[in-house]
């Protein structure tokens, strides 16, 4: 008989025992904060980096769904490493968005991420409260069609890893200009510099240091948008939104189960001396806090897997759907930092000591809230779904 070769799964890739490796690894860079090079190594060779690609490229052709159980599974061993790690997977599913909805233009992207090319997300930039809808760096075009790009882009997760960068810039030079610009640029350009800036609180091993632009060139055919500045309903805004907030919500819901497991252990690890050395699993404010916090975990993958099959199987919210996804974003962030708060508190002191797992998981949920959507924007882009915008 002619065997099958069973696909790999989001558990049987990431499996137990390479999951212990990254979560010993994690304190020892979270310590020294350093890039989670093994575990990067590790990754690429399991094909990780390449499972959203499509099988006919070479790549694992995962839904968003397994990238969502993925994601979670990997957070819960290593926050850093899931959250820099984040940034590739999201250009690969923008690219499978649009391909899904017929538009092959990042199809070159699939084909490079499948011979091993490491992918960075470079959008963001200090003050720039815009985001996809906006730029502060300058896309000056070029004879061939082609663009270079004058500017900063900061939090850029992967920095010594990347081999690609995705970025933005406005043009405000061309006939038809302003343009936004979208396009991917070579690590090798002797135009970008890469500043050693990062030494945060929490997700020290994402590296995601301050990348600076002198001119980086994007050539023609690596150009893969232009769009007017504003809210914008193209394709490619909405599958970098789309991927972004609920790859994003994935890691910090894998944080929160995480915590949820170490606050079990703790509780039955603990003893009572006002209890005859009763475990603190019986202690009724205890068991109140871990059932509190396990109420809220556990909704959080229901939601991500729906937002990620509704994704994939190209339902349409119409002008919910960025409702949807900043919802799914905010509670996620917001739920996974309430159940690492309640795990710090069941685990008692030994979690405000250096080096302790929970302690570094609540230096690392922080980073939940400074990721877009914030809360004060999501509560905007709601209101404007349900009640419409308030007028001019």
């Amino acid at each position: 008989m002619t065997s099958i070769a069973t696909p790999e799964t989001p558990v049987s890739l990431l499996d137990d025992d390479l999951l212990e490796r990254f979560r010993e690894r994690a304190a020892r860079y979270d310590r020294d904060n350093a890039f989670f090079d093994e575990d990067l190594v590790e990754l690429r060779e399991i094909g990780y980096l390449r499972s959203l690609v499509p099988t006919r490229f070479g790549g694992l052709g995962w839904g968003l769904d397994d990238a969502v159980r993925g994601q979670m599974r990997l957070a819960g061993a290593a926050p850093a490493t899931a959250l820099a790690v984040n940034m590739h997977l999201v250009w690969t599913a923008v690219a499978k968005i649009l391909a899904d909805r017929g538009d092959d233009t990042l199809e070159f992207l699939q084909r490079e991420a499948a011979a091993g090319e490491v992918f960075g997300f470079g959008i963001s930039e200090a003050g720039n409260d815009l985001m996809l809808f906006g730029s502060r760096t300058e896309a000056d075009p070029q004879a061939d069609g082609g663009y270079r790009y004058t500017g900063r882009k900061i939090f850029t997760s992967l920095s010594p890893a990347w081999t690609r960068l995705g970025t933005m810039g406005l043009d405000t030079a061309s006939a038809d200009a302003p343009k936004l610009v979208y396009g991917f640029i070579d690590r090798e350009d002797p135009d970008v510099r890469i500043l050693d800036d990062w030494n945060t609180l929490g997700m020290r091993a994402s590296q995601s240091r301050t990348t600076v632009l002198d001119g980086a060139y994007a050539a023609s055919d690596r150009i893969v948008r232009r769009l007017d500045p504003g809210p914008n309903a193209d394709p490619l805004v909405f599958g970098i939104f789309a991927s972004f907030e609920l790859l994003l919500a994935s890691v910090y819901a894998g944080i929160g189960a995480r915590a949820l497991d170490l606050a079990v252990a703790a509780a039955h690890r603990r003893t009572s001396m006002k209890r005859d050395g009763a475990p603190y699993a019986h202690d009724p404010d205890i068991r109140w806090r871990i059932a509190d916090a396990a109420l809220a975990q556990d909704a959080l993958e229901p939601q991500l897997l729906a937002v990620a099959r509704d994704l994939d199987g190209l339902v349409d919210h119409g002008s919910r759907w960025f409702a949807k996804l900043v919802g799914v974003k905010v509670r996620s962030t917001e739920t996974a930092k309430q159940v690492v708060d309640q795990a710090v508190r069941v685990s008692g002191g030994s979690s405000y000591f250096a080096g302790s797992e929970i302690g570094r998981l609540y230096r690392d949920v922080l980073a939940g809230i400074f990721h877009p959507s914030d809360d004060e924007s999501a509560h905007a882009t709601v209101a404007n779904a349900w009640l419409g915008p308030v007028p001019d």
